[in-house]
């Protein structure tokens, strides 16, 4: 299969004739894309200008390697081992989430709102530290933190603050039952936690249900707030007063959080539709 993929046209035929029967044609496109730009460090106009270029059979061998991965839905960031998140490039693995496109729209809106902010920033739960390092490059004049629960998010999220250029401090702690001592105070606090419910699990898609963490991903039916109240009470201890929150929400979860942190004394709590228009970033400013 390898030798029929000479020319860059070729890989998107190749990809056609291998995954229709799996992927819808717009996520053929986008694998196509993200071959050319990762594999072979073209640009997309240069595709689109010069689609006859000559592939090398080492390149074409990687590319059908790739293919063969995507048959058994497994994500293609997996596979390559990264993935581009706010014009930087993050590595991951099974051991953390794939960034979503909404999870870069709630750390655009935290860098559009603090231009300047010279604060301090706490990323809860920051698994491959995409967060936490696009904010550190962009509010240059911030001191940035994040924790997570597993070593090898952390360990991956340090791999990515070096690749990046990023003075980010992180470390291991439990969301669930965080050892105070480890934390100092901060103006900023940042999370996307778990938030899929276990009866969502059935809608899921194959290539997140079997690959992705699961521990990154579920809550019980019954408290599917657990993750967004913990974070709540570690920043009654640890958020300075006019402190806000930035949340990444479940969709159906807005109004309930909203109560909570009303409830929880925090005001100019705002729900924030993402570019398709679904709930999933909730603000807030901490009272007192």
């Amino acid at each position: 299969m390898a030798s029929k993929i000479q020319t860059i046209k070729d890989i998107r035929i190749c990809l056609l004739n291998e995954l229709s029967d799996i992927y819808p044609e717009p996520e053929i496109k986008a694998f196509e894309n993200i071959i050319i730009k990762t594999v072979l460090k073209y640009p997309r106009l240069h595709a689109l200008a010069y689609p006859e270029t000559k592939i090398t059979r080492k390149k074409a061998r990687e590319i059908i390697m790739i293919c063969q991965e995507l048959k058994k839905e497994k994500p293609i960031q997996y596979i390559l081992g990264e993935t581009s998140f706010y014009n930087l490039t993050i590595k991951v693995n099974s051991n953390t989430l794939i960034p979503r496109p909404e999870t870069e729209e709630m750390t655009d809106l935290i860098i559009k709102e603090n231009k300047s902010f010279t604060g301090s920033i706490l990323d809860a739960g920051t698994g491959s530290g995409c967060i936490a390092i696009t904010l550190a490059v962009n509010l240059p004049g911030s001191t940035v933190t994040g924790f997570d629960i597993s070593q090898a998010a952390i360990t991956l999220a340090q791999e990515n603050a070096l690749l990046n250029k990023a003075v980010v401090r992180f470390f291991t702690a439990d969301m669930l039952n965080p050892e105070l001592s480890l934390f100092t105070k901060t103006d900023i606090i940042v999370s996307n936690p778990p938030y899929v419910t276990l009866s969502e699990k059935k809608i899921l898609a194959g290539n997140i249900l079997n690959y992705e963490p699961h521990h990154a991903l579920f809550v019980p039916d019954n408290d599917p707030l657990k993750f967004y109240r913990a974070i709540i009470n570690l920043a009654s201890e640890i958020l300075n007063k006019n402190g806000r929150l930035y949340f990444e929400i479940n969709e159906s979860m807005g109004e309930m959080l909203s109560d909570l942190l009303i409830r929880s004394k925090y005001r100019e709590v705002r729900v924030i539709n993402d570019l398709n228009g679904k709930a999933r970033i909730i603000k807030a400013i901490k009272n007192d």
